[in-house]
């Protein structure tokens, strides 16, 4: 009579163990969301942020000067001889706003750029206007596509690229990892070609987030796409079922962070500024702006920024590779070579044709599926 009620109580207690230790996954996933969302968005503050003022003589260097005294750091303030090198600069990213003073001052934007600058720049200057008691005209220099009035689509075009694929990671590397990784391998490009097409009708035809350039913008999306889920699927093979969190750090809650689709580094705490230089959701971002709006100015770079993270995801599938041969041949060294006429697949390639370990199988499968489901499910419902 007393066995049932202890074994009840033992195994409530097993499953309560069971749920509290896999309640740290979501915890971390909100601690670390927190931590960079808040630390990055929370509070925008621009710094070196460059500006030009167009002209020569002493009261345009005295209005650079004082710009640069009352910005206390915030402004990079640089003179230019003309407007036509003012606008160059905007077109090719050097600066993000040129101020022409005079009778009728005119504050030149390029908001393809960065439409979150251009309203930093536009309000310093609408006071330095007003100071002269003129009303100031805006000319926007690189306006961005109709579908994308304020230049976050882009973005969040990102978004939606990043989470197919990293919730693909949870698929491939859990669902599949019984595959081979030559396997997995052409899963990855098999999902990330989807996943990047999906984007390209979002961009193009669906909400027309640009108008031209939509080839190129695939291109990147693929290669972005690419290396997500190689990075992930490799790491999977050591992580397992921290998988999630892991390509979540990296995909997620640092690469949306330090991208520039919302905020550029010049208004981010410097932490998300250094890794705008070589994440690769900034090269994604950078990248298909350089293709759509200013000619293709510096878009090799942002393109190496994603050929070496696809490069990365190559290195870190072989290492897992290698991992998983070594794994192989270690327990067959264990159980010895496995006899004619005994299990075939997943059983062969494990060294598991023993009675033992056929026994051992359905606990081992059980454990496996339990895990495999409840990471798919943080994969996916993040």
């Amino acid at each position: 009579m007393s066995a049932g009620p202890s074994t009840a109580s033992g195994a409530t207690a097993g499953a309560l163990r069971h749920v509290l230790t896999h309640l740290v996954t979501p915890l971390l996933m909100c601690v670390g969301m927190g931590l960079a969302y808040l630390g990055a968005f929370h509070a925008p503050e621009p710094h070196d942020l460059r500006v030009d003022v167009v002209g020569s003589g002493p009261s345009v260097q005295v209005l650079a000067q004082t710009l640069r005294d009352k910005g206390d750091g915030a402004l990079d303030v640089r003179t230019v001889a003309d407007r036509d090198a003012a606008v160059n600069d905007l077109e090719t990213q050097a600066s993000y706003g040129a101020y022409v003073p005079g009778k009728s001052p005119e504050l030149v934007v390029a908001t393809a750029s960065s439409d979150t600058s251009a309203t930093v720049v536009q309000k310093v200057f609408t006071e330095v206007a007003a100071g002269q008691g003129a009303p100031l005209k805006v000319t926007n220099v690189a306006p961005t596509a109709d579908g994308d009035p304020t230049g976050q689509g882009i973005f969040f075009l990102l978004v939606a690229i990043s989470i197919g694929s990293y919730a693909s990671v949870a698929v491939i590397g859990g669902a599949g990892g019984a595959l081979a990784l030559r396997i997995r391998a052409a899963l990855v490009a098999g999902a990330s070609l989807v996943v990047s097409l999906i984007g390209a009708v979002f961009a193009g035809p669906l909400f027309g987030l640009v108008d031209h350039g939509l080839g190129g913008l695939w291109a990147m999306a693929w290669l972005y796409s690419a290396g997500i889920l190689l990075v992930g699927v490799g790491l999977h093979t050591f992580l397992k079922r921290w998988t999630t969190l892991g390509v979540m750090v990296l995909f997620v809650m640092l690469n949306f962070t330090s991208s520039g689709g919302i905020f550029r580094p010049e208004l981010q705490p410097g932490f998300f500024g250094s890794l705008h230089a070589f994440w690769n959701g900034a090269g994604f971002v950078e990248g298909v702006r350089s293709h759509v709006y200013f000619d293709g100015h510096a878009l090799g770079g942002h393109v190496l920024v994603l050929v070496l993270w696809f490069v990365a995801g190559l290195a870190v599938m072989g290492v897992a590779g290698l991992a998983e041969a070594r794994e192989r041949a270690a327990a067959l060294a264990e159980t010895g070579p496995v006899e004619s006429g005994s299990g075939s697949g997943s059983g062969s390639e494990d060294g598991s044709g023993n009675a033992s370990g056929s026994a051992a199988a359905p606990s081992r499968t059980g454990e496996q599926r339990e895990e495999l489901e409840e990471e798919l499910e943080e994969a996916v419902g993040v």
